[in-house]
């Protein structure tokens, strides 16, 4: 069956087997939505560093997990939201760390060197 001259046929739908699992949402998906969000929140503290790492991790298990399901686990949408927060945290904590040093490294040049005797001593 086609919908119209030229177009690519239309795939039928077939009943499915009623030995297949119902599809339903990866428990990895929601737990990676959640540690990105949490990272890119305290991501300006560098507390983000550790669950946004644990975020990338689980993503990854989940990924394979899901692909290895065929199809039967969902919950791609809250993977990339997760896995995009997560690396957003990195990022925080990054941009966190340089300014940090370079405050520190200013501060550090302006700072005098050594002792700092009075006037009037050699």
């Amino acid at each position: 069956m086609t919908t119209a001259p030229g177009q690519v046929p239309v795939a039928q739908q077939g009943l499915r087997h009623p030995l297949d699992p119902d599809p339903a949402r990866a428990t990895k998906a929601r737990a990676v939505f959640a540690l990105g969000l949490l990272g890119m929140l305290t991501g300006l503290f560098i507390g983000g560093v550790v669950p946004a790492t644990v975020a990338l991790q689980l993503a990854r298990q989940a990924r394979r997990e899901a692909y290895a399901s065929g199809g039967f686990l969902t919950g791609g949408a809250w993977l990339r939201r997760g896995e995009r927060m997560a690396w957003t945290g990195l990022v925080l904590v990054a941009v966190t760390v340089v300014a940090a040093v370079v405050i520190g490294v200013v501060r550090l040049a302006g700072a005098p060197f050594g002792h700092d005797y009075p006037a009037n001593m050699d």
